[in-house]
């Protein structure tokens, strides 16, 4: 891995820093190293397959590793042990969560292998551990029998409805774990639809955090489900059905 100065050649660490210090996040040398060789290994994976519409500097430590991470502002991630990005794509926001988060132990969940195999390689140019990579759907590995209430917190910034995220989100979480859906700007009207939806797969909504990501125009929302009763057996329900007919 690069050293500080040979990388503060290359990129505006202090960019970098002053977004994270927005969310009372001070980042050391070592996790500055693994965020910007994190970028480096977005943008040559990037080349040769889809992972991320975005890729100048300044638009990626924003939109994606500053918005990752943005949840220690509403949330004490100090005491989780567990945590579980549910369709986490190119690895947000599991993966920059585990760099400042070191304590964490992460699962990462996504459809595509082709995703997996570049999150395998993130993993072990970051040299990260406690973090572990599996390749399937969420209606799968929320059965019974699987990965079901077994985290204590759940992120995902999946492009999909919330009621539909509820639904692939809420089973893994144990009773008294999070939520947490990282949402744009036009969420109010989704949490509104998808009350009875966190209701039936036993959750109740905590708090809906509103914010702009630093020196940008970029509005963002987190919203934090808590789980209070365990979710009922029949859900998830099978492949396709969650999105055609959300609860």
């Amino acid at each position: 891995m690069k050293t500080i100065k040979e990388l503060s050649d290359q990129y505006d660490i202090t960019l970098l820093q002053e977004c994270f210090e927005q969310y009372s996040v001070k980042l050391n040398e070592k996790q500055i190293s693994q965020f910007l060789k994190y970028y480096e290994l977005l943008l040559e994976w990037n080349s040769f397959m889809n992972l991320t519409g975005i890729t100048e500097y300044q638009d990626v430590v924003r939109k994606h590793f500053t918005d990752s991470v943005s949840l220690a502002a509403y949330m004490d991630l100090s005491g989780v042990n567990t945590l579980i990005d549910v369709g986490t794509g190119a690895g947000f926001p599991g993966i920059p969560l585990k760099i400042i988060f070191p304590h964490l132990r992460v699962t990462l969940l996504d459809s595509l292998y082709k995703r997996i195999r570049f999150l395998d390689e993130v993993i072990r140019e970051l040299e990260l551990t406690g973090i572990e990579t599996i390749h399937g759907r969420a209606e799968d590995f929320a059965r019974p029998g699987t990965l079901r209430e077994s985290f204590d917190v759940c992120v995902s910034r999946a492009v999909a409805n919330l009621s539909v995220l509820c639904e692939y989100c809420v089973p893994f979480i144990k009773i008294g774990g999070i939520f947490a859906a990282y949402k744009s700007e036009k969420s109010s009207e989704e949490l509104l639809c998808a009350k009875r939806a966190v209701n039936v797969l036993g959750g109740v909504v905590k708090e809906k955090a509103d914010f702009i990501l630093p020196d940008s125009d970029f509005h963002r929302t987190i919203i934090l489900i808590h789980k209070n009763q365990k979710t009922p057996k029949a859900y998830p329900r099978k492949a396709g059905l969650p999105a055609k007919e959300p609860l």
